[in-house]
């Protein structure tokens, strides 16, 4: 269990330095990476090309983990995030990472959960629902 949290906490580790050096020891050469708003990578080339591209696009200043919980051959982490991108347009959001590991201790399924963390009642004026207007975040 500590390995595979040590494992996690560098992953996230490597984002907050910008440097990817490491992820072969990580991954599984045939991992499969689902970011809570869509996209999906497969294989750790295709892992590491997208690392190192978005980070020519943004910064990410905070991705702490709150919480382990282990079962099997997979691990979930809880954590809260921050980014910044080139543009200044700015993140933060609470969310949730499930990993599957191979029997050699590397990550080949890892899927993110987002949550917004701009949250409200939407029946604090009464029994009808008043939900805010505009669109929802992609999580």
């Amino acid at each position: 269990m500590e390995e595979r949290e040590q494992k996690l906490r560098t992953w996230f580790e490597m984002w907050l330095r910008q440097s990817d050096e490491g992820a072969e020891a990580l991954f599984d050469r045939d991992a499969v990476y689902i970011e809570s708003w869509g996209p999906e990578y497969r294989g750790l080339e295709k892992i590491r090309h997208w690392f190192r591209e978005w980070n020519t696009r943004g910064v990410v200043l905070r991705w702490d983990i709150r919480q382990f919980f282990h079962k099997g051959n997979q691990t979930v982490a809880e954590w809260v995030f921050e980014n910044r991108m080139g543009n200044g347009k700015a993140e933060a959001f609470e969310g949730m990472t499930l990993v599957r590991w191979t029997a050699e201790g590397k990550i080949c399924f890892l899927q993110e959960f987002g949550c917004n963390q701009d949250r409200y009642d939407p029946y604090e004026r009464g029994p009808e629902p008043q939900f805010r207007d505009g669109q929802a975040l992609w999580f």
